[in-house]
């Protein structure tokens, strides 16, 4: 990923537009032909309504092809205009977005600045959930200062801004006809939603004459096929039934790898994966237990025997090899059964039995990575019970509802973004409920960094609140896994894969074709 320049940030022209979308020139690629691709995350709950998506298969169904956002990370971790053509600040509290003249939603609709203003509104209420809030609950002031501009008012600054309209679930909808938008699958994207069955597949087939005309979506058709079983997604792309997939399973990496109508795609980014603990609920609001549980975890054993050295030992911290203020020389977390026994004597629990929940919706052998964690704490006396969940409904039942589980992240693209999604108190996604009363230093820290525009102090900021977590935290994050996909022989991708999300940020649609 590139390094930020926040200050650069402040003012984003033009040349920041669809062409540096695909990451390689107009010649190497080709248009025609159909995508089918096999992606796990899938569940008989999804739908079009952004707020509620948090696994691949409708990020990439939805922000990857049927919906367009005001800003889209690059492949190269640059930021570029998506759905607003530029960007300005004086003072990174004001910004003013002018917005693409001539766009379309797929049913007929003009894009305009009322569906940026209604669209983000809808994240906002006392009963939302959505994952955005965050986001859009720093915003003050929402107008229209033209026929295509708006004008947003922060209640403090904050540079990254531009980057967090990117966020997946920030996508325009259809002013004055959301519902109907939602029930759809009405965006301005360059796929149009022919079919969609939840938790099953989605067709989409190119619109023509749409605003990123030649630049990208080469695909006449996508297919998306929910197959969240990773011996069946490895399978349908050894026999051809799919022409990619995300998650390979390790285990059979040679053996894909030895047919030669397979391509491997590697790309290291901050995809991390975790054991939250609810912090606001016994016996997780003990910190000597936490920090037992920190010692107790023996993570090389992790990287080589659940990722098979595809990856990183990490630091109980989200923050990435890919990210600009990663504290990659923080003295390291080790295994030490000694001073894990000696924390669990401090909390006073000493008999403790902890029911841990994983399924490998989490992320592939979150199942065998729970079992390693039960058997390494266990030299320490300390008793981990894991309990099999359920693939299908594992986020909506299990996920930021059980004490203690398996989770993954991709991370994100800048250190606020990250911490402000999954630590900041309050917000939906807090997996830990990490908040003041664990460390009121880190949430005045948050709130420092996100306004600071001086570099060598926003590193000194995400440093210290890395080591908080490390040393406090409630999330044991054991590895960096890097992403691993399967694709067909047939398929071109560009040079450079995105690494933010799975499968090129989601976005295979638009920047993959067929040779």
């Amino acid at each position: 990923m590139t390094t930020l320049n926040r200050r650069g940030l402040l003012k984003t022209g033009v040349a920041a537009g669809v062409l540096g979308l695909t990451g390689l020139p107009l010649r190497a690629q080709t248009r025609g032909g159909k995508l089918t691709a096999g992606l796990s995350g899938a569940n008989t709950s999804d739908s079009w309504d952004a707020r509620t998506h948090s696994d691949l298969f409708m990020i990439a169904s939805a922000q990857g092809a049927v919906f367009d956002s005001l800003t889209e990370v690059a492949a190269d971790g640059s930021l570029v205009g998506e759905l607003a053509e530029s960007w300005d600040s004086t003072d990174a509290q004001t910004w003013v977005f002018n917005l693409r003249t001539g766009v379309n939603f797929h049913n007929g609709k003009a894009f305009g600045p009322q569906d940026v203003i209604e669209s983000l509104q809808m994240h906002l209420g006392e009963e939302s959930k959505s994952a955005a809030k965050p986001i859009v609950q720093n915003i003050t002031e929402m107008t229209q200062s033209g026929d295509h501009q708006v004008t947003f008012v922060l209640n403090a600054p904050n540079a990254d801004f531009p980057y967090l309209l990117s966020d997946y679930h920030l996508l325009m909808y259809p002013a004055g006809q959301i519902e109907d938008a939602i029930t759809n699958g009405i965006g301005t994207g360059l796929y149009q939603v022919q079919s969609f069955d939840p938790g099953v597949r989605m067709v989409a087939t190119r619109v023509d004459d749409h605003y990123k005309g030649d630049s990208a979506g080469w695909f006449d058709e996508i297919e998306y096929i929910a197959i969240n079983d990773n011996t069946a997604r490895n399978n349908a792309l050894l026999t051809g039934q799919v022409d990619a997939i995300n998650r390979i399973d390790f285990k059979v990496e040679s053996l894909l790898r030895a047919n030669p109508n397979i391509v491997i795609k590697e790309v290291t980014g901050n995809q991390h994966y975790t054991f939250p603990m609810l912090t606001n609920n016994s016996p997780y609001d003990n910190v000597n237990l936490r920090k037992a549980l920190k010692y107790g975890i023996n993570r090389q054993e992790m990287v080589d025997k659940i990722l098979l050295g595809h990856g990183q030992v990490a630091n109980d911290t989200p923050i990435g090899p890919a990210s600009q203020y990663y504290a990659g020389d923080m003295e390291q977390l080790t295994y030490d059964p000694d001073q894990a026994a000696f924390y669990l004597k401090e909390a006073g629990m000493e008999d403790v039995t902890l029911d841990l929940s994983a399924s490998n919706a989490a992320f592939e052998g979150a199942v065998d990575a729970a079992q390693l964690l039960q058997a390494s704490a266990s030299v320490a006396g300390i008793g981990i019970n894991v309990v099999q969940e359920p693939a299908d409904g594992y986020w909506s039942n299990v996920w930021l509802k059980k004490n203690f589980c398996a989770s993954y992240w991709s991370g994100r693209a800048t250190e606020d973004w990250m911490f402000s999604s999954a630590y900041e108190e309050g917000v939906p996604w807090n997996d830990s409920q990490w908040g003041t009363e664990d460390s009121a230093r880190f949430q005045e820290l948050l709130l420092e960094g996100r306004a600071e525009l001086d570099s060598d102090r926003r590193r000194e900021i995400y440093t210290e609140m890395q080591m908080i977590l490390r040393d406090e935290g409630g999330v044991l994050i054991p590895m960096f896994a890097n992403y691993v996909e399967g694709l067909s022989a047939k398929l071109g991708t560009p040079e450079t894969i995105g690494n933010l999300w799975q499968m090129d940020n989601a976005r295979m649609a638009e920047r993959w074709w067929t040779t």
